[in-house]
């Protein structure tokens, strides 16, 4: 197929006036609106002859029931890597970014709700993001709270504000005063550390401590059962979404049938999750329609951009139809992106 490099001028000036032309109305450009529209100094004719053009090197094409072209992925592809001028954050955005993610600082996931919904309301786009990996977050307090004779609650406290919580099996009632002690030798080797550090060297940590009577066999079930402990794997990059009510306004979503599909990926994040996980350390990444590897996105465009703060990474952005205002959701998902990381450090 040919390059971006193989359009003429002309071609692109056209190009970028059916993206723009389409972005904003949702109907097909047609060769009359282009001239009036966009002065670019040629006839109708001559713009018709040159979407023809385009649409044989697979631009653009025509639906049945219109005179006027769409334009496809390849076409956006073009219109992002080679046209576009990025649109500057006007400061009304900025004030509702920074008004929105106000009073976040202390959780980690909090922060990040609220980002997704405040980019999702100013892009009119579903707002996505992905929370760090916890086994990268450091552990600030543990508490193990009898709860019956054989099992403790074991609450994690991690920097950022996350909690988890898991039960631990125990053979048979520990005095309160042996989990107590526990609960002290715990958090006097184990605070300050990451969840991944701590299963690689709990063994090493716990092996000389003594405690009360009954509390040795306790942290035996640590050390034996480190690995387990202290893996929260099915909390690994979870996803958080915006309101999907902005997409649902929108004309690519006006069928029952598109409503159900979009339900669908909302409602079962395994699939976000999956396209997301690779863009912890890509900086920005954009990917549109086909593009993305799973077919089930391929009339979405994912626009995204990674943030980091110390050992924390994850993923902030949006996520809509192929048929967006590229120039102005980039910029708005970037400036999000550097606000998180100033707020998690």
């Amino acid at each position: 197929m040919p390059t971006p490099e193989q359009l003429s001028e002309r071609e692109l000036r056209v190009l970028e006036a059916v993206v723009q032309t389409y972005i904003e109305t949702a109907e097909p450009a047609g060769s009359q609106t282009i001239a009036r529209r966009f002065g670019l100094g040629v006839s109708p004719a001559t713009i018709r002859n040159t979407m023809s053009e385009l649409e044989e090197k697979g631009y653009l094409f025509h639906p049945h029931t219109s005179a006027g072209r769409i334009p496809t992925d390849r076409a956006y592809r073009v219109y992002v890597n080679e046209i576009m001028r990025l649109a500057p954050l006007s400061s009304e955005a900025h004030h509702t970014l920074q008004a929105g993610l106000l009073g976040s600082r202390s959780a980690v996931e909090e922060l990040l709700r609220r980002a997704a919904q405040v980019l999702g309301v100013l892009t009119q786009e579903l707002g996505v993001a992905v929370a760090p990996a916890l086994d990268e977050m450091v552990l600030e307090r543990l508490e193990l709270v009898p709860v019956s004779a054989e099992r403790l609650l074991l609450v994690f406290n991690l920097r950022s504000g996350v909690v988890r919580t898991i039960f631990v099996e125990v053979p048979g009632r520990v005095g309160a005063e042996a989990v107590q002690d526990v609960s002290r030798i715990l958090n006097e080797r184990l605070a300050g550390h990451t969840l991944q550090q701590i299963r690689s060297t709990l063994p090493e940590r716990l092996r000389d401590a003594g405690g009360a009577q009954g509390g040795r066999e306790l942290l035996n079930i640590f050390i034996a059962e480190a690995e387990e402990i202290f893996d929260l794997a099915d909390d690994q990059g979870a996803v958080v979404l915006g309101s999907a009510q902005m997409l649902a306004d929108q004309p690519e979503f006006a069928s029952n049938v598109r409503m159900r599909e979009l339900l669908r990926l909302t409602e079962g994040r395994d699939l976000l999750k999956r396209a997301l996980a690779s863009r912890r350390e890509n900086g920005v990444s954009i990917t549109i329609g086909a593009e993305n590897s799973d077919a089930r996105l391929s009339d979405f465009t994912l626009v995204t951009a990674s943030y980091e703060a110390g050992a924390l990474r994850g993923v902030i952005g949006v996520m809509g139809p192929t048929r967006m205002p590229y120039d102005k959701i980039i910029g708005l998902v970037e400036h999000t992106s550097r606000l998180v990381e100033d707020l998690l450090e």
